[in-house]
């Protein structure tokens, strides 16, 4: 075999073999990421006494539903990116990830550095590999697994999910070209220059980690996903998927009860795992006859 480029694409692995240079193809593996962090300030008072993602959206704890995203889109492997309070219960609830099908690992965020910060902390856990980031309050009905197949047989380095919204300005806006390609993104922007958001879903290469070193907080001391999207739209990096689906985020207390109607619809669609069972949350069992009124 002569060169990388000849290599099928989402295959890669070079070792020497004996005294000869030899190419073993060994396909990529799509790992995950759930952005567990933030202080949860949205949905104060809520957060005093529990961690957001831990906070439940109609029949199971709001962490589950980006877990499922990850792995409909055939992740095996998934980092969860926790901050805020309660972080070993998120431990406690998932365990190793085996009851859900994942095998998961945790890194902690000290601070609310934003989301691209956030994505930078899982460089050791991806190595070579790509990564699907999902945010954790992210409530999806749909399939993504044709996307994340299409950016893993492509070459593109970045990719982002797209959804219309009545509330554009609430999030990063897409700013798109009069053959309707994405050309920017522009975060909370009191005048949106379409109804088209990130839903906070994002692919990305190994490439990614290197782009982060470039960003510089922005004016509210965040490292912004927008900026780091427009990274790649400017290196003619990135592509886009437009979700056919439904989706909610459960981010404020508004949003909480609306993703949570929003749930029931189809939560029954989705297999529900623990890692303990109803034993574990029942009370402690007291010989009556021991208990004085």
């Amino acid at each position: 075999m002569g060169t990388n480029h000849s290599m099928p694409r989402g295959w890669g692995g070079a070792e020497r073999i004996g005294p000869h240079p030899a190419f073993i193809l060994t396909p990529m593996a799509l790992k995950g990421v759930v952005l567990a962090g933030g202080s949860g300030t949205r949905l104060f008072p809520l957060t005093l006494v529990t961690n957001k993602h831990l906070l439940p959206v109609h029949d199971r704890p709001m962490i589950y539903y980006p877990l499922h995203t990850l792995t409909e889109m055939g992740v095996e492997q998934a980092m969860v990116i926790v901050g805020g309070r309660s972080v070993g219960d998120i431990l406690e609830l998932l365990h190793d990830g085996s009851d859900i099908g994942l095998e998961l690992t945790y890194r902690y965020q000290r601070g609310a550095l934003g989301i691209a910060h956030a994505i930078g902390l899982a460089q050791a856990f991806a190595d070579e590999d790509p990564i699907a980031i999902v945010l954790g309050d992210n409530i999806i009905r749909g399939s993504l697994r044709a996307f994340a197949d299409e950016f893993m047989a492509g070459t593109a380095l970045a990719g982002a999910v797209l959804k219309r919204v009545p509330d554009p300005e609430r999030f990063g806006v897409a700013e798109l070209d009069a053959e309707g390609r994405v050309v920017a993104f522009e975060e909370k922007p009191a005048q949106p220059k379409s109804d088209l958001i990130p839903i906070g879903v994002y692919l990305f290469r190994p490439a990614v980690f290197e782009a982060l070193q470039t960003l510089r907080p922005s004016a509210r001391g965040e490292f912004e996903i927008t900026d780091l999207l427009n990274y790649f739209i400017e290196r003619g990096q990135l592509i886009s998927h437009e979700l056919s689906g439904d989706w909610m985020d459960a981010g404020t207390i508004e949003s909480l009860l609306h993703s949570t109607n929003f749930a029931s619809t189809f939560s029954d669609e989705l297999p529900l795992a623990t890692a303990q069972g109803i034993d574990a949350v029942e009370a402690e069992r007291v010989e009556t006859s021991q208990v004085k009124p």
